[in-house]
């Protein structure tokens, strides 16, 4: 879906991105897809790792595609002094400054957040760690992995007889970097409550919004996540254990598998559609048990009820168990595959598909920008950009001129 505007919610935000891989990056992505002029540091050496996962085509990343989109690159060596001062110089102009770097690292090349703040106090900086800022484990590493099994999702995925299972995505920092985004909105609401952007270049007394510090923990971030577990094992000594693909002490609520050996979720669980359901696969019997009314009354029956179900599944193909259920207005989805969604009649209808093509011509779909805002919605300006696209034009808006940057080109500076 194309913008109604070419600006976007975002326009005339400044973000620097001072990260890799996934979370940090995520986050600036999701700010830059809604109208923010974001400027990513890579290193001149390869730029970012992401750049070289998974799929490739000529050398570079497909998730690349995505994940760096209308984004601008520029290749800084910040194990040089002319780097940091670059770098410094970009953090001071800008409105968020978001890092996904162990603790400390910032600080070693003089863009901490206290340092930037003495200079800029409205300054903005979203850290993204394994374990945040501070705490005994701060100084470890922590990629999304780590964050999902101390957050509490990898203890909770699986079956019960079998080992934790991972998601079969980087959920972790994908949730840390929404939790970014969430973070930075509200800073920027906050600095703009409090007397807005700093001026620094006019030489004069001005006055400055307060800026922020957002520190996201990437177990923290998956921890939020986690419903009631805190207050059932500290009242009542529930510790939630792994339940396959079953909603634990939700009856019905479940994975299921048809006679084409498809697989289905059935959400029975509110008491009127659980009798709606158990009427639709035949079994008045459960529909009227009285000790089946409520949940509460289901949950020891969990087993009796998800066989039930079951067995009644085994019986249909995919598409008459769906239009049977649909008919008895119960919610029931197939689990979609990549294939699936790119025919779907909602995912377009949707329009969650958008059609580019790369630079030699080549065409690709991105998935589309959400969420969806009705007036100033986001999209997509660009993909992906060269390792070092944009360097002379951010260098030259910083006042270096085509000398200067030969030589910081030549002495391997960017």
């Amino acid at each position: 879906m194309q913008p109604k505007t070419s600006s976007g919610p975002l326009a005339g935000i400044k973000v620097l991105e001072l990260g890799t891989l996934i979370a940090g990056p995520f986050c600036s992505r999701m700010l830059a897809e809604f109208g923010a002029d974001v400027i990513k540091i890579e290193s001149p050496d390869g730029g970012d790792p992401i750049r070289q996962w998974r799929v490739l085509k000529d050398g570079t990343s497909l998730w690349w595609s995505v994940q760096a989109r209308n984004k601008k690159s520029v290749t800084l060596n910040m194990k040089d002094p002319r780097g940091q001062e670059i770098a410094k110089k970009l953090a001071l102009e800008a409105d968020v400054i978001i890092e996904n770097y162990r603790p400390g690292v910032l600080e070693k090349w003089n863009l901490g957040y206290e340092q930037l703040k003495a200079e800029n106090p409205a300054a903005i900086m979203v850290r993204l760690s394994g374990y945040g800022q501070t705490g005994p484990m701060k100084d470890l590493p922590g990629f999304g992995a780590i964050g999902e099994s101390m957050g509490g999702i990898r203890y909770v995925s699986g079956h019960a007889d079998r080992p934790p299972v991972r998601i079969g995505i980087s959920i972790g920092d994908s949730v840390a970097a929404l939790h970014g985004v969430i973070g930075a909105m509200m800073a920027l609401r906050h600095r703009d409550a409090t007397g807005g952007r700093w001026n620094g270049k006019t030489g004069e007394q001005c006055v400055a919004g307060q800026g922020q510090m957002v520190d996201v923990a990437l177990y923290e971030a998956v921890f939020n996540m986690m419903e009631s577990l805190v207050p059932e094992y500290d009242h009542a000594g529930v510790v939630r254990e792994r339940t396959g693909g079953a909603l634990p002490g939700i009856v019905p609520s479940n994975t299921y598998t048809t006679q084409d050996g498809e697989n289905i979720v059935i959400a029975g669980n509110g008491d009127a559609i659980f009798k709606r359901l158990m009427l639709a696969i035949g079994r008045d019997d459960m529909a009227n048990d009285p000790q089946l009314v409520r949940n509460d009354g289901r949950v020891p029956r969990t087993a009796e009820i998800d066989g039930a179900i079951q067995a009644w599944c085994e019986s249909q193909d995919i598409d008459s168990a769906l239009a049977a259920l649909k008919a008895a207005d119960v919610p029931v989805g197939k689990i979609y595959s990549v294939r699936d969604m790119m025919t779907d009649p909602q995912f377009l209808a949707r329009r969650m598909f958008e059609q580019h093509a790369f630079a030699d011509g080549t065409p690709v779909k991105l998935p589309a920008v959400t969420p969806k805002l009705s007036e100033t919605p986001g999209g997509t300006k660009w993909l992906g950009p060269a390792l070092g696209e944009h360097n002379d034009e951010i260098l030259h808006a910083l006042g270096y001129d085509d000398m200067q940057i030969t030589q910081l080109r030549r002495d391997g500076v960017i």
